[in-house]
């Protein structure tokens, strides 16, 4: 029988490309989304191991039913995320900074805990932060609190819940729709951040897919935030 995966978070994205990519290694995917119409549109590009279920992230009874539903799986990904929290600090609203850990942090969290009652008991739990966490850049110290603090619980969670697995996957910068709202912006912000990094170009989501299913398939990896983000870290070096 082949494992089943849930990516909390699967319509769109990386969260989509994970879902191709385990369906593609012979694994049943369910994928969930807040919009019926993009759950559609996923089930359908994943394929014949894919299915989905509409459900709310930041709602706990919502992802308790869910996995109620689900019945056991193998591996849950969790890629939930919002939009709000960047921006200069001096004018970072607490409003969009509530937002903000609402829409990842607490949700990732309500997530996972919903996960643990149908997940295997030697299974695997991957969150999805972003590189911001580690970075130093202006403008994101809002975002990067939030997924500072996701990356913060992995080690920890990896104690508490082995021997199920818990890691986490560090994106960089990454072409999706969560870059739609720059408008006619959007390329030359995405051509200035491919500049900064040493490979030269922005990632795609096949490539944090790739991660993402490193994490799954690996046994032996626990408590780790594996970064994917082109190795701006180390540009000023490479220069």
């Amino acid at each position: 029988m082949s494992e089943r995966v849930v990516i909390v978070g699967g319509t769109s994205g990386i969260g989509l490309a994970a879902a191709v990519r385990l369906a593609a290694s012979g694994r049943e995917v369910v994928v969930t989304g807040r919009t019926p119409e993009r759950l559609e549109r996923a089930v359908k590009e994943i394929g014949e191991r894919g299915s989905g279920a509409v459900a709310d992230a930041r709602d706990p009874e919502a992802m308790r039913n869910l996995f109620a539903e689900v019945g056991q799986v193998d591996h849950v990904v969790i890629n939930v995320s919002g939009r709000k929290g960047g921006g200069p600090f001096r004018s970072l609203s607490p409003d969009d900074l509530r937002s903000a850990l609402d829409d990842k942090l607490v949700a990732q969290v309500v997530a996972a805990q919903a996960a643990l009652a149908a997940l295997r008991r030697d299974g695997s739990l991957t969150f999805v932060s972003a590189a911001s966490a580690n970075g130093a850049m202006a403008e994101v110290a809002g975002l990067a609190a939030v997924n500072g603090a996701i990356e913060s619980m992995v080690p920890g969670l990896a104690v508490e819940l082995a021997p199920v697995r818990v890691n986490a996957v560090s994106p960089g910068v990454i072409d999706t729709e969560w870059w739609d709202g720059l408008g006619d912006d959007r390329q030359g912000m995405l051509d200035a951040f491919a500049a900064a990094t040493t490979l030269g170009r922005v990632g795609t989501p096949t490539d944090v897919a790739n991660a993402i299913a490193y994490l799954v398939e690996t046994g032996y990896t626990t408590g780790t935030v594996l970064t994917v983000d082109g190795g701006v870290r180390l540009k000023p070096s490479a220069a």
